[in-house]
């Protein structure tokens, strides 16, 4: 499918459901940096809503995701936030959202009517908001630039510490999403760079020890979609994690990057 015509398809839905209360639809992640994978890649977006709407107004609103993603949609779906205009503007931390969809809560929409995933804050929107800012895409509305600001690089550091923070443990059961992610917060704390994570892998291969470099290819191989035979070894994965959590932690209590002021 033209991804062209799944993204104003889904504009269109949106629209359709939340009318001039719709601010804007921003796409980020991967589709907005040219690394998209349509077997494995997520088709990230944020909306942005004047007001907030009603719990039955989301619920509906992902029963339509549900359907459009049957009728249009192979491999990975959407994944997106809906959060206030005010909230953009009068940023705290962790940032409040007013809905969640993803192919994690797909099942749980379709089966209990009554679930809603809303109301509450999530560390990942600060980061959302940085690659937006720098990287993303207006497919609806308010220009990137006049929606959004810099975020303060105190509150981005703290969203890129939470979403590795479990790397050692878990990096056995997701090896792809945790190799790249680590280079790319790293990349990030030592360059000041918003990178995807496919970046963030290529710039650990010219940068990191090459005893790692085994498992960044790998990784990277994996991400592209490549059939790999090749097997990483659990204790060399978390040893992996281990020391990039060390040199995060360094970056950041050295204040390695002054931020994004390009």
């Amino acid at each position: 499918m033209d991804m062209t015509v799944v993204l104003e398809q889904a504009v269109e839905l949106f629209v359709h459901e939340l009318g001039d209360n719709l601010a804007g639809v921003y796409l980020h992640g991967s589709l907005a940096m040219g690394c998209f994978n349509p077997a494995k890649s997520d088709v990230d977006l944020l909306l942005v809503v004047h007001q907030t709407c009603s719990k039955e107004q989301w619920k509906r609103l992902a029963k339509q995701i549900i359907a459009f993603q049957d009728n249009l949609l192979s491999g990975r779906g959407l994944e997106l936030s809906a959060v206030l205009a005010s909230g953009i503007r009068n940023f705290v931390y962790p940032p409040p959202f007013e809905f969640h969809y993803s192919d994690f809560h797909r099942e749980k929409y379709i089966a209990d009517e009554n679930y809603f995933c809303g109301g509450f804050g999530d560390p990942d929107l600060a980061a959302h908001y940085t690659v937006i800012y720098h990287r993303g895409r207006t497919l609806y509305g308010t220009p990137v630039r006049e929606m959004f600001r810099p975020i303060d690089r105190t509150y981005v550091v703290q969203a890129l510490l939470h979403d590795v923070s479990e790397a050692v443990q878990e990096i056995n059961k997701s090896p792809m999403y945790y190799t790249l992610n680590l280079c790319r917060v790293l990349y990030y704390l030592q360059e000041g760079v918003v990178s995807s994570k496919q970046e963030g892998g290529k710039w650990g291969l010219h940068t990191l020890p090459p005893e790692y470099r085994p498992i960044l290819e790998h990784a990277l191989r994996e991400y592209a979609g490549a059939n790999d035979a090749s097997v990483i070894e659990s204790a060399g994965l978390v040893r992996f994690a281990e020391y990039m959590l060390g040199e995060i932690t360094h970056a950041v209590e050295g204040g390695a990057s002054t931020g994004l002021e390009r």
